[in-house]
């Protein structure tokens, strides 16, 4: 069975800066006072300077995960215990939890069957009076239509929150304008099965100095650093150590100069990919919106109702090819479906007998359970012979599934 080598993108240049950072003796130099080191030491400044200009954002605030950063995300947007903050369910955990964390409710709404991401139609049958947010996440790498978000935000004075985890350096081709930064807060992940990695960590963007500013006081123990007088129009701000090391920034800067040449990589490979498989009967190949990037994080594949998802999957794990069936249909855990329930007072995760609903999402289901299976792009460096020898394989098994 062919075996595919692992993406690593660390270089000997970040050896190098990792290094020169160990020599030093400073490996972290944040303090939570009121100073210069409440916003970090040189490398994570010099980060955060690098990644503004690069993105085009008047702010970025890293963090020490994705998870933190969402987060810090819900908890500067000024979300209340109890208000309603609409999510996909497609998506991993931390872009629920992180609503969770605030006593907010997470409300599931179903998704678009090509894109995978939030059908905005959808969307606007779930705002409430309660509805404070919309979490979009792009999902495998593609963004979300971002201008129909926008105009249904402003519809009903929400606010945007853009998890492009798996979308970074993807762009809205009219403006140019890359994933994450089109929303009120976004960022991106450094974990290490991403385009570009720390080992763990993250990034914080936004244009709104109110939000930067809370942003910063949730990652590093704000309340330490707040005097009452200062306190005006500041809420949720008690704080965290979700700050970044030195020597991750130090990485992160070299990292983020190889994310143009990956993606080009990841994106010349999807594309061969898809265009090998295509004309297979009843194999949907990933589509790319055509005023966006896509920056193939993850290929997600749907087949027919006539073909057995499961049994190509098996088929073509026989044959080494790295895929797996279904994504994730978070408001179907236990979490969310069975145990937690709307408590007293409006904090939505205390125990009592009336249980949390169900939220059913129809697409979101079908394909999980059913027609969606993914090829992880940026776990594997492919080569040219490797993305041959996947398009061959798919063809074998489609030989014995059609027949």
């Amino acid at each position: 069975m062919r075996k595919f080598k692992k993406h690593n993108p660390i270089g000997k240049e970040e050896l190098k800066s990792a290094t020169k950072v160990i020599k030093s003796g400073i490996l972290s130099d944040f303090i939570a006072d009121r100073s210069i080191n409440f916003y970090g030491g040189k490398n994570v400044k010099k980060f955060e300077n690098f990644a503004k200009k690069y993105f085009k954002t008047k702010y970025a605030i890293s963090v020490n995960s994705w998870t933190s950063g969402l987060t810090c995300a819900v908890g500067a947007l000024d979300i209340y215990p109890g208000d309603e903050v609409i999510v996909t369910p497609f998506t991993m955990a931390a872009s629920v939890t992180s609503i969770i964390h605030w006593n907010a409710i997470p409300v599931f709404c179903d998704i678009e069957e090509e894109t995978f991401n939030l059908d905005p139609k959808k969307v606007e049958e779930k705002i409430t009076s309660k509805t404070k947010a919309i979490m979009l996440v792009d999902i495998c790498g593609h963004p979300v239509d971002i201008n129909k978000f926008k105009k249904i935000a402003k519809k009903f004075n929400l606010k945007l929150i853009v998890d492009s985890a798996q979308s970074i350096g993807a762009k809205y081709l009219k403006t140019g304008k890359y994933s994450g930064t089109v929303g009120d807060v976004g960022g991106f992940s450094f974990n290490c099965h991403k385009h570009i990695n720390t080992g763990e960590g993250g990034l914080l963007v936004t244009n709104n100095p109110e939000i930067a500013r809370k942003l910063y006081l949730i990652r590093n123990h704000g309340e330490q650093v707040i005097e009452s007088k200062k306190a005006k129009n500041l809420y949720n701000v008690i704080g965290y150590n979700f700050r970044m090391g030195e020597i991750e920034a130090s990485i992160a800067i070299e990292q983020l100069k190889k994310l143009k040449k990956i993606l080009k990589k990841k994106q010349k490979q999807a594309k061969k990919i898809i265009n090998g498989v295509k004309m297979l009967e009843g194999l949907y190949v990933p589509i790319t919106n055509k005023d966006v990037t896509h920056s193939f994080y993850n290929m997600g594949f749907k087949v027919s109702d006539s073909i057995n998802r499961n049994k190509v999957v098996r088929l073509l794990k026989r044959e080494g090819v790295p895929c797996n069936p279904g994504y994730l249909n978070i408001h179907t855990l236990p979490m969310f479906k069975n145990k937690i329930a709307y408590g007293k007072n409006n904090f939505p995760w205390s125990i009592n007998k009336k249980k949390y609903n169900y939220q059913k999402c129809e697409i979101a289901e079908k394909l999980h359970n059913k027609s969606y299976f993914g090829l992880g792009m940026c776990s594997f460096d492919f080569t040219d012979n490797d993305i041959n020898y996947i398009i061959g394989k798919f063809h074998k098994v489609w030989s014995k599934i059609i027949k």
